[in-house]
Parts: C-alpha cells; sequence; structure tokens
C-alpha cells in the first residue's frame, strides 16, 4: 500500500510521519501531483490560518488533484485538524472557500455557553469524545472511551448530523470526527494523542490497506 502524507506546507507532517513509522507503516511525505494521484491513501495533516492553507494548496496545484481525487472517492483520505476544516464549505476564520467535500462551515468558539459558563478559546488540552457508530473503522478497538489532545477556536456545524463520527464538548456539542464515504476528518491531533491516536492512525492504515487490496481483487 502506498500511503502519502500531503506536504501542503501549512501542517507537521513529519509528527505524523514518525507515528506511522511506528506502526511500522510506509509513508511518503510529497508535494508532488503525481505521487498523490498514486497513493492508496492520503493523509492531510493542516495547522493554521484556513485562508493561507487554500490559497498555498491552490498556487501549488494540489487543490486541483485532490479534488479530483475526493470526486473519484476511490481514495481513503484522512484529513487532520486544520485539515479536517480545509474539507467543509468555509470558515468564519477566513474569505476563502474550502473544498466543499463535506457539507458544512465552522464557527467560531463563543467565549460564554449562553448559561454562564465561560469558555477557553482555543480549545486546548486533553477530552473526550462520544463515537456514534460502533461500526466506524476508525474507532475500532478502543478499550476505553477515546481521549484526544486537540487545539482548535473553530467548530463543524454540518449541514447533515450524519456525517459525525465522533461528538466532543466544549461549551457546546461538537462534531470531533466526520466521515462521508473514504473522507475522514478529525479536529484532533492524533499525532500528539499518545495510545489513542496510535490505534486511530493503525486503524485508518489498516482500513487503507484493506481497501486497497479489495480494490484489485
Amino acid at each position: 500500500m502506498k500511503l502519502v502524507i500531503v506536504n501542503s506546507g501549512v501542517g507537521n507532517v513529519r509528527s505524523v510521519a514518525n507515528m506511522l513509522k511506528r506502526l511500522c507503516v510506509e509513508a511518503e511525505i510529497s508535494d508532488d501531483p503525481r505521487a498523490l494521484a498514486a497513493a492508496d491513501a492520503l493523509v492531510l495533516p493542516g495547522v493554521g490560518s484556513f485562508d493561507a492553507a487554500m490559497r498555498r494548496l491552490r498556487a501549488s496545484g494540489l487543490k486541483s488533484v485532490l479534488d479530483d481525487l475526493a470526486a473519484a472517492g476511490r481514495t481513503p483520505m484522512l484529513g487532520i485538524c486544520l485539515g479536517m476544516q480545509l474539507m467543509g464549505e468555509g470558515s468564519e476564520e477566513g474569505q476563502e472557500p474550502g473544498f466543499g467535500w463535506i457539507g458544512g462551515e465552522f464557527k467560531r468558539f463563543q467565549t460564554s455557553d449562553g448559561g454562564g459558563e465561560l469558555i477557553r478559546i482555543p480549545h486546548m488540552g486533553w477530552n473526550v469524545v462520544t463515537v456514534q457508530n460502533d461500526d466506524d473503522p476508525l474507532y475500532a478497538g478502543f478499550t476505553h472511551p477515546p481521549r484526544f489532545y486537540f487545539d482548535h477556536s473553530y467548530y463543524f456545524v454540518p449541514r447533515d448530523a450524519k456525517v459525525a463520527a465522533v461528538m466532543a464538548r466544549h461549551g457546546v456539542d461538537f462534531p470531533a470526527g466526520v466521515r462521508q464515504g473514504l473522507l475522514f476528518g478529525v479536529q484532533f491531533h492524533p499525532e500528539k494523542s499518545h495510545r489513542f491516536g496510535f490505534r486511530l492512525l493503525s486503524n485508518f492504515a489498516s482500513f487503507a490497506a484493506k481497501h486497497a487490496v479489495d480494490a484489485v481483487a
């Protein structure tokens, strides 16, 4: 299986690659459109500004390649943090449109939940997530409620609530992870989430490897 980590210039790709290496999963870091098009699975990390990320992806030619792959619906993709946000239609953080693969937009957390509780922004640190579907391959095999490390100021408001794979709470209940077909997104950082992140990335690699075998069978 060929797994490629998209080097968009706005993500901590090395941390993701190191975690996958511990799993004995070979992952290539690339910004070559040809490498992305030939991949069996892709990981799209990201941190920082929504607009800057979209502009960089468009200028590099990677956006059109990723759009084609998403439209074809044959390549598993995992968006991490900003990478998940880019999968949506847009964000209150900026003016650029997102990929629009998954319907919905990202809203900024408010400093109060409306009931007097003050909310810290950004949502930073560990938080528990609630799995919405026991059959979701990304969250299989957890022996305890999964806990992941978050660092974000915007949360997803989907057009269709069914895309929410896991939910978390920070003043409001929000999708901490999404799935639509072969598109997966996580708002948290699995590469910083120790054994929980290790399990999730292992699950994604296993799912992608099985999908690659099934595709040629």
